[in-house]
């Protein structure tokens, strides 16, 4: 759909909505990705994302710390020990990450849910 249409439904939608509804509109607007992310930290789930993104940010800089020590061995058995507890600390640490991305998808579709929802009550009054 082209940017004007979405716009002119979005103000036909707005017009027909009054008190009540119109701020359940603006409060299903939809949102950006950095602001999609950091809503991830609020509700009542928010305290599991703090609990990941501490974890993960723990385990980025575990598995900087064995690259380094990786990066400085100069026998063939600490490096297989560095180079590999790195590599599974930074690969840890990309999935904690990504299992929030799901979420996110998630909290999208049901603001598009409840849009739907609003633009069914506006077309029954």
């Amino acid at each position: 759909m082209s940017d004007s249409f979405e716009k002119d439904l979005d103000a036909q939608i707005k017009a027909a909505l009054t008190g009540q509804d119109r701020e359940i509109l603006e409060a299903t607007q939809e949102l950006g990705w950095f602001q999609l992310g950091l809503k991830q930290f609020r509700g009542k789930l928010g305290w599991v994302t703090w609990v990941l993104m501490v974890v993960q940010t723990l385990m980025f800089v575990a598995a900087i710390w064995c690259a380094i020590k990786f990066f400085g061995a100069t026998d063939v058995m600490p490096a297989l020990k560095w180079g590999f507890s790195a590599s599974v600390l930074m690969l840890g640490a990309l999935q904690i990450k990504l299992s929030l991305m799901p979420q996110i998808q998630a909290d999208r579709v049901i603001r598009e849910v409840k849009r739907l929802q609003l633009m069914i009550a506006a077309k029954g009054e």
